[in-house]
């Protein structure tokens, strides 16, 4: 176990270990919660949302596998993030939320000041759920949103749902992750996707594994990164119906891509470095210069 984490893995809770989670988010000690898996009574429950309500220092908060199982501890969960400001991750995979639980959520992920990475996977979402998870991925200079997100299995969202999906991704201003897999999206929406990724000026890793795609969609991804510059540094295409010769040439492309950034933040850092000592020696003095920023891609 990390320092500063409580880990518990699918067991029944009992009230007098709540109470000492409780005790440890409140008096600060705990960066990692995570109940994966646990039953615990709804009572218990809203003592642990509280708790969240109450840490400064809780990071990340771990309910994976059916833990928020009602609406009820949907409303618990929303009003603890509410209050919350410390909660960087949230990881609520394998959670029965539906559209519905997701409407009273999403208001308190809006607002979240911290959030950056979201796991909505297995959880059950439409197109409903996915048009509010699209608010959390502002466009360019509007405020910060999501840097990561898992939308994992869930198919019930129809080929609207990814489209809306896929505009809102090529132009959030901050996500870098996005985990699709085991989703039916086909090529279609895999073709529209590619789209996403070129437009896109931050997303660098996009995971597709069992998504329905076969070589035709997985040439049009292949153009796509042999033609176009892209952020893409990772893309997933494992258990679809595309040839392993495809995938290890946008593997190979996607590599050499990765390469040159790194070559050309060597070349800056160097340049930076020489035109920092020569006005030096021009001044004879010691002067402060702003930080080189690499790109964000």
């Amino acid at each position: 176990m990390l320092p500063g984490s409580i880990q518990i893995s699918g067991e029944t809770l009992s009230g007098a270990e709540i109470k000492d989670i409780c005790e440890s988010l409140r008096e600060n000690t705990v960066r990692l919660l995570s109940l994966r898996g646990c039953q615990l009574s709804d009572r218990d429950f809203g003592r642990v949302c509280r708790g969240v309500s109450e840490s400064h220092s809780l990071a990340q908060l771990n309910l994976n596998l059916g833990v928020v199982s009602s609406i009820s501890r949907v409303k618990q969960l929303a009003e603890a993030l509410k209050t919350n400001r410390s909660i960087q991750s949230l990881f609520l995979h394998g959670s029965p939320l539906t559209d519905a639980g997701l409407v009273f959520l999403n208001p308190a992920l809006a607002t979240h000041p911290s959030l950056v990475s979201l796991d909505l996977g297995d959880c059950m979402l439409g197109d409903e759920g996915i048009n509010l998870i699209c608010g959390l991925l502002p466009p360019e200079g509007a405020k910060s949103g999501l840097r990561e997100l898992t939308l994992s299995a869930n198919p019930a969202v129809t080929s609207k749902g990814w489209a809306k999906l896929a505009i809102a991704v090529a132009h959030s201003s901050q996500l870098r992750v996005l985990n699709l897999d085991y989703n039916p999206l086909g090529d279609n929406i895999a073709g529209m996707l590619a789209v996403t990724v070129s437009s896109s000026r931050t997303l660098e890793v996009l995971d597709l594994e069992g998504t329905g795609l076969t070589n035709q969609s997985a040439e049009i991804l292949l153009d796509m990164v042999e033609n176009y510059p892209t952020c893409l540094r990772t893309l997933i295409l494992a258990e679809n119906s595309i040839s392993p010769e495809l995938q290890q040439q946008i593997s190979d492309l996607l590599s050499e891509g990765e390469d040159e950034d790194e070559n050309e933040n060597e070349m800056r850092e160097t340049e930076g470095r020489e035109r920092t000592t020569w006005i030096s020696q021009k001044n004879n003095e010691p002067v402060e210069h702003p930080a080189i920023r690499d790109s964000e891609c």
